[in-house]
């Protein structure tokens, strides 16, 4: 079966795209008034406004509300979670790797849970922050199909120049939310995003054709519930209801990225802790962090203090010290943080931390390129020679590299080649080289900066 986002015919805009782009720099610069807004589209214009008026950035990232632990419990209990491979059927019909657009699924609040489609147009709007987990609301991003057909309870087409984010200008979009079919209320929105072809006449019709599909699918089965609660049951029985899940209320990150003190930000309840833990302390908790089975006492000491006898951080390091700097971390989080506290035998953490270094990792497997080296805000504590510690740091960091050389856009790239960890990169460097434009005036200097690193090297 052939895509249905086969470009057959131009799209022409109301505006010239430099118009549109001049108009926007105006309105950013401070000048609501200039006349050139007034040949901006009233959509588009009163978008423009709503994002200045929520501070968002001409050229910002949008913020991942949910981990990837988040994510997936969080898309399995939603309701558009059973209408999935409708969507699919509907959008991405045949080879959806190779359909030329993608298609995401977000809830009422603008994150995006489910993107499917074209191979490549995912890797490259991962690389601006349009990946699952995402925040895509108006007041994230500004001006997006997806987060102004939320805003405006109706189905909208975004073309490229229109939208409020530089870095999103490339693309265009088409979006329609999705109702609950009795309340009416938002429980989601549909998005197409490519090319041009993303908002012709066409892409209009199947995205909100799409929309009023999955809302009579949703009727049709609640219809179908409700007709099994209904039915009778044998004399004497009673209906068993499923049992509650339990919630645990706290959520802990762990940052230690760029630090080596670390950050502990815990939040539940209605409450948000924010405390440093020492040098020793944070190794121990990341250790603990990272192997979430737990670990042995004599495990945990391997990798926070060496092998016995391996250097002076292994001299005398047995499970006695370990169990003492236990003591002492354990007193510490007790005070601030008591969910946190370890368990024993193994030690191991009752309640899950995120670290911001796996974060980054999560990021880079959703192909946030962009995204995760906004995030990547050092070396994993930078100071410590604790084995576990450097193995994890080395994990972290060459995952990052490979991830930006195999699929990152030459802009990540140099963005890349500006950090400690690439600064020095001479394969990299010749790759930013190899993929700018002959004429570039970035080219010299990355020139200079090679001929400088072989020489010195």
């Amino acid at each position: 079966m052939s895509s249905p986002w086969s470009q057959r015919r131009e799209v022409s805009p109301e505006t010239s795209r430099l118009l549109i782009e001049r108009a926007h720099e105006e309105l950013v610069s401070g000048n609501a008034a200039d006349q050139r807004l007034s040949d901006v589209r009233t959509l588009v214009r009163e978008s423009w406004r709503r994002s200045l008026d929520s501070l968002v950035g001409a050229e910002g990232l949008p913020p991942l509300d949910l981990t990837a632990e988040e994510l997936e419990a969080y898309r399995r209990a939603h309701p558009l979670a059973g209408v999935i491979d409708m969507v699919r059927g509907l959008l991405l019909p045949g080879e959806a790797s190779e359909s030329g657009v993608v298609v995401a699924v977000g809830d009422a609040a603008g994150r995006l849970l489910w993107i499917e489609g074209d191979r490549n147009v995912r890797r490259l709007t991962g690389d601006m922050g349009f990946v699952e987990g995402a925040n895509w609301s108006e007041d994230a991003v500004g001006t997006s199909a997806p987060g102004t057909a939320i805003a405006l309870d109706r189905s909208v087409q975004i073309a490229g120049a229109e939208h409020f984010n530089r870095l999103v200008q490339p693309w265009s979009c088409s979006a329609a939310p999705v109702h609950d079919p009795e309340t009416r209320r938002i429980l989601g929105v549909i998005d197409v995003t490519g090319g041009l072809e993303a908002v012709t006449p066409q892409a209009q019709l199947l995205v909100d054709a799409t929309a009023r599909a999955i809302e009579g699918e949703l009727l049709v089965a609640r219809l179908r519930a409700r007709a099994v609660e209904g039915q009778a049951l044998p004399h004497g029985a009673t209906r068993r209801r499923p049992p509650t899940r339990r919630v645990e209320p706290t959520r802990a990150t762990l940052r230690v990225l760029g630090r080596d003190r670390a950050l502990i930000e815990v939040a539940g309840a209605g409450v948000e802790t924010l405390f440093e833990l020492g040098p020793r302390h944070a190794e121990l908790l990341l250790m603990l962090a990272v192997h979430r089975q737990g670990l042995s006492a004599e495990r945990l000491a391997e990798l926070v203090y060496g092998e016995p006898g391996d250097g002076a951080r292994g001299a005398g390091a047995t499970s006695v010290t370990l169990r003492a700097e236990m003591v002492r971390l354990r007193r510490a989080l007790a005070a601030s943080a008591p969910a946190l506290v370890p368990e024993s035998r193994p030690y191991r953490l009752g309640v899950e931390i995120e670290t911001d270094a796996q974060q980054v990792l999560s990021l880079l497997d959703r192909g946030a390129h962009r995204v995760a080296l906004a995030a990547y805000r050092g070396d994993v504590l930078p100071d410590s020679d604790a084995p576990g510690v450097q193995e994890f740091r080395d994990t972290v960091r060459v995952a990052l590299r490979e991830a930006l050389m195999a699929e990152a856009s030459v802009d990540v790239l140099l963005a890349f080649a500006e950090t400690d960890a690439g600064a020095d990169d001479v394969e990299l460097l010749r790759l930013c080289l190899s993929l700018l434009p002959a004429r570039s005036p970035r080219r010299a200097g990355l020139v200079a900066r090679i001929e400088k690193l072989e020489r010195d090297g």
